[in-house]
């Protein structure tokens, strides 16, 4: 990667940080900053299960490329849902090489959630969470309406996620990035 490319693609990066709005509600502020378990905090609301939607090897999108320092990596896309209801559409990410070493139990996870590999091990690392505004037309947004589509059939009574947060967990030298999106009627929720 050039010099100026990885420049550029920072200044991208942080000036979107700096333009993106902040969410207004209390209830969502907490959700998005939450420290610890996501699942752990969902038990506490009802049964929690995985829908896996895709995993395998995908191209990257512009913040994984720059968390992750490669175009291509290995990802899994998932439903958590609360009690039947999808609440959080997910997508992790990781270094082709990092399956094959530190985060290899990734890939034999099936529906088990990440949040078991995350927060069992004392070596593993959090960046800190950072909060994304959903673009209407970008690609997180593309890939959950499509997903949305094939498991709602009324997506007025559940409304696609609005807000999602991000941070890289570090496991030996290696980055495991993950993306969370919340459905809007989390903040219905308390997050405790």
């Amino acid at each position: 990667m050039s010099a100026i490319f990885a420049f550029s693609l920072r200044y991208s990066w942080v000036m979107s940080l700096l333009r993106q709005p902040k969410p207004t509600s209390a209830s969502l502020r907490h959700w998005l900053f939450a420290p610890g378990s996501l699942t752990e905090r969902l038990r506490q609301h009802g049964q929690v299960a995985v829908k896996i939607l895709y995993q395998g090897s995908q191209g990257l999108w512009p913040d994984e490329h720059f968390d992750l320092g490669q175009s291509n990596a290995h990802t899994r896309e998932v439903f958590l849902l609360l009690n039947g209801r999808p609440i959080v559409w997910a997508r992790s990410a990781t270094l082709h090489t990092a399956i094959h070493g530190p985060w290899k139990a990734m890939t034999h996870l099936g529906t088990r959630p990440l949040a078991e590999l995350l927060f069992q091990d004392r070596a593993v690392l959090r960046s800190p969470l950072q909060a994304h505004a959903l673009a209407r037309h970008g690609e997180a947004q593309r890939k959950m309406r499509d997903a949305w589509a094939q498991y709602h059939s009324n997506t007025t009574e559940n409304p696609m996620p609005r807000w999602g947060r991000s941070s890289v967990f570090w496991r030996h030298g290696q980055p495991l990035r993950v993306f969370e999106a919340f459905a809007p009627w989390v903040q219905t929720l308390d997050c405790a």
